[in-house]
């Protein structure tokens, strides 16, 4: 069975930093890119990052470039997510998902979500 499990959301005050995580099973993630989404509060989730399989090339959303970092540990199956200087307009549920080996174009071509972890950004 395909699973992705988000965890290590929170609160945090702007400026902050948080590391998420996205723990794979059931599945092959060495031949699949896996991407990061964020769904604020009455806005369409959107691809926020995301990373190829052989780790090349990945993909940030202009507003995250220079603050959050994508890796990933096809050893230990697991996704990450490095969020440095949080912003309150970073708040919003964080989702993780699976697209066969290359990053697609846009928010379309993926596929097995978790459930999601909620990021908090206030003071």
């Amino acid at each position: 069975q395909v699973q992705l499990v988000e965890s290590g959301g929170g609160l945090v005050q702007p400026g902050g930093s948080l590391r998420l995580s996205c723990a794979t099973s059931g599945f092959n993630v060495d031949l699949w890119a896996l991407g990061w989404f964020r769904q604020a509060p009455g806005n369409e989730r959107e691809v926020i990052s995301c990373i190829a399989n052989d780790d090349i090339p990945t993909y940030y959303l202009d507003s995250v470039k220079g603050r959050f970092t994508i890796s990933r540990d096809n050893v230990q199956r697991t996704l990450y997510l490095q969020m440095n200087s949080l912003k309150p307009e970073d708040t919003g549920v964080y989702y993780c998902a699976r697209a066969w080996q290359r990053c697609p174009d846009g928010n379309r071509g993926y596929g097995a979500w978790g459930q999601g972890t909620q990021v908090t950004v206030s003071s």
